[in-house]
């Protein structure tokens, strides 16, 4: 096996299997499951191999474990990394000069919160990742070229985006992906209507979501509603107590990132998405659910807009395992775990997590169940805050 020399002529690389691979399992064109699979294999290998020599952090880890590149010979076996170890270490081949960006795990300013470190070239890998597998699943019709776009932005849909702006919120990797595929794919008039108080919380501007949804309801455009479960709780609670029922114009669609626990009180999907459907008028094969952590370059999504309910999936270059915490053994199919995901996209960090979230094996996808019990609260949505409609 040939370990590339640099982490830049293995990200030159990567992106080319990403572009290749951008349609995934979503079509049958391209190479066999089989193909893919052998090259993920050498590129986890190789990544593996460059990150213990470059990660003192992720080496000691494995040195304590006396896992050592030489004694890996399939992906399954790269030694994973707790998602809570990002709070304790500086998991990163980046030297301290080198890092652009931190994005921070949301929670209360009283938890450690995890540190993922980025540089210019890595937040373009990021962003490479992130946006062809967002497209087939939330924007699967739009077929147009990039260039075609500029030039015509009324063609693309209103983003109303329901988290704070990146300029409010610089060290959120969810708000971080949200303006990435603002730029690609929304119109110029997409908005963010979140804001931060003064104790650091996220909050929603009630009255600039309402607006920004009436003007595009009154253009019959059709408008992509983003954001995290608990801020869309606290718009489908506003519309309750208020008796309104709007109807999004057709080709309207939701995505909600998850996280069901907040401030005030738990809803669970199934509700959440019911509430959705009653009070914004979006059919359930247009609400799209994502999974992704501040630790991790991608992301994956429980279904494509316009199709019926599937599981989660990431992309083909990053994987999602189900493992017995007991044993650490991948459970059967229909078994529940815990989720271990190896993400190539993640070149400067550490590839393999072991998250605390729990999960349902469904073949090569998972059917998230939640977080695991004792497990520190976690996830965006911690961050909400209600306000005044």
């Amino acid at each position: 096996m040939l370990i590339r020399s640099s982490f830049a002529q293995y990200s030159k690389l990567l992106r080319e299997f990403i572009q290749s691979h951008s349609r995934g399992e979503a079509t049958s064109e391209g190479p066999c499951p089989a193909e893919i699979d052998r090259q993920f294999e050498q590129f986890a290998l190789e990544l593996f191999a460059l990150q213990f020599q470059h990660n003192s952090a992720y080496r000691q880890i494995c040195q304590g474990r006396d896992l050592i590149p030489d004694r890996i010979r399939h992906w399954p076996e790269i030694p994973c990394v707790p998602a809570t170890a990002f709070k304790e270490w500086e998991l990163t081949s980046l030297a301290a000069v080198e890092r652009t960006t931190v994005f921070y795990s949301s929670g209360t300013t009283e938890q450690r919160r995890s540190r993922h470190f980025h540089n210019r070239e890595s937040l373009l890998l990021y962003e490479a990742s992130s946006l062809p597998w967002f497209q087939i699943h939330f924007l699967p019709t739009l077929e147009l070229s990039q260039e075609s776009l500029k030039g015509s932005r009324a063609l693309q849909p209103r983003f109303v985006i329901l988290t704070p702006s990146p300029a409010s919120a610089p060290h959120s990797s969810l708000v971080h992906m949200f303006e990435t595929v603002r730029r690609a794919f929304g119109s110029h008039d997409s908005v963010f209507t979140g804001v931060i108080d003064t104790q650091g919380l996220w909050k929603l501007d009630m009255t600039g979501t309402a607006s920004a949804i009436r003007e595009t309801i009154s253009a019959a455009r059709p408008l992509a509603l983003l954001g995290t479960a608990f801020s869309f709780v606290h718009v489908l609670d506003n519309l309750v107590k208020s008796g309104i029922r709007w109807e999004l114009p057709a080709g309207s669609r939701v995505l909600e990132t998850g996280g069901y626990k907040g401030h005030s009180r738990s809803l669970q999907k199934e509700e959440l998405h019911a509430l959705i459907r009653g009070h914004l008028g979006i059919p359930e094969t247009h609400i799209i659910s994502e999974y992704g952590m501040s630790e991790l370059s991608s992301q994956a999504y429980d279904r494509a807009a316009g199709t019926d309910p599937s599981v989660f999936r990431f992309p083909p270059w990053a994987r999602a395992r189900i493992i017995s915490p007991e044993t650490g053994a991948e459970v059967a199919d229909g078994e529940t775990g815990l989720i271990q995901v190896f993400d190539l996209a993640n070149v400067t960090s550490v590839m393999a997590v072991q998250t605390e979230d729990l999960a349902i094996r469904r073949g090569r996808g998972f059917e998230l169940i939640g977080r695991a019990e004792l497990a520190e609260p976690r996830g965006c949505s911690l961050m909400a805050s209600a306000s005044v409609w």
